[in-house]
């Protein structure tokens, strides 16, 4: 059994079960309880505190665990980082109250910040050679500069709003997030290769996530500009149709480039765009 632990509860918890699932792994129950197994799968999930899993992924306790980049690089844990998720993205900032005047990262100095991130933000801020009093706290650390413990922040950040509901402004961004998989250095052979088979399947998955498949009829003096736009996975598959000098072509288009490839196949005179989500592709 390959043992994975994931957050029991917070912003990463639903989407690792999701990503789990899409991955065709079943669990026998939710994470109320310590572990789940999978009846389908060799793994058996741990649901842990997000800041525990590098320390019992690196105990061993776990052989893989999905953790949030954040956490991974404050703890500074000997751990292997496998593959980037690409969901839980979030940034750590410092903040400091909207009156405050600010044009450089200089102005943190003699300042005193609150964080739950210390590692990272002195790492930070000997980086850039400001010397600022780092006060470590837990919990709300947004509410520190309204109630006089602290001249600043440093904290994650996904929309802002928190930050605006509490007077302050985003000024540095310090480390963009996101969640990450990671394993023990020393997984034994077999877990290995139910590792290779678990990336197997998050791959197809995240691939997926990012592509199209699309669908259209295109005169075949077009063909040529179109393919430009249309790599596919090796090349677009072209059928002639019943109307001479016409062609249908399919093809994978990349999420990112979507709309620009659209406006572009029309103006390569390309009919009848028909556009399918991919649920799984291996590449």
């Amino acid at each position: 059994m390959l043992k994975i632990a994931i957050q029991k509860s917070g912003r990463l918890n639903e989407d690792s079960i999701r990503l789990l699932k899409e991955c065709g792994i079943e669990l026998n129950n939710g994470n109320k309880q310590l572990k789940a197994v999978a009846h389908n799968f060799p793994v058996e999930v741990y649901f842990f505190r997000d800041d525990d899993i590098p320390q019992y992924v690196y105990d061993g306790v776990a052989d893989i665990g999905i953790v949030g980049e954040n956490v991974l690089l404050e703890k500074g844990k000997s751990i292997e980082l496998v593959y980037r998720l690409g969901f839980g993205k979030c940034r750590l900032s410092v903040a400091v109250p909207k009156a405050m005047e600010y044009s450089s990262v200089k102005d943190l100095e003699g300042l005193k910040i609150a964080t739950t991130y210390s590692s990272i933000l002195e790492k930070y801020l000997t980086e850039n050679k400001v010397k600022a009093e780092v006060h470590e706290i837990s919990g709300s650390v947004e509410i520190a500069p309204g109630i006089g413990l602290a001249d600043a922040i440093c904290d994650l950040v996904s929309s802002g709003s928190t930050l605006f509901t509490n007077g302050l402004k985003e000024v540095e961004v310090i480390l963009k997030s996101e969640a990450v998989l990671v394993a023990n250095k020393n997984l034994s052979a077999e877990n290995k290769s139910i590792l290779d088979k678990l990336l197997l399947r998050i791959n197809a998955v995240k691939t997926a996530k990012n592509n199209k498949y699309i669908l259209l009829n295109a005169p075949n003096h077009q063909l040529k500009n179109i393919f430009t736009l249309l790599p596919g996975t090796k090349s677009p598959t072209v059928v002639p149709l019943a109307e001479e000098g016409w062609s249908s072509v399919q093809s994978v288009v990349n999420e990112n480039d979507f709309w620009e490839v659209i406006e572009k196949l029309k103006q390569f005179e390309a009919e009848g765009i028909i556009v399918i989500p991919i649920e799984k592709m291996i590449v």
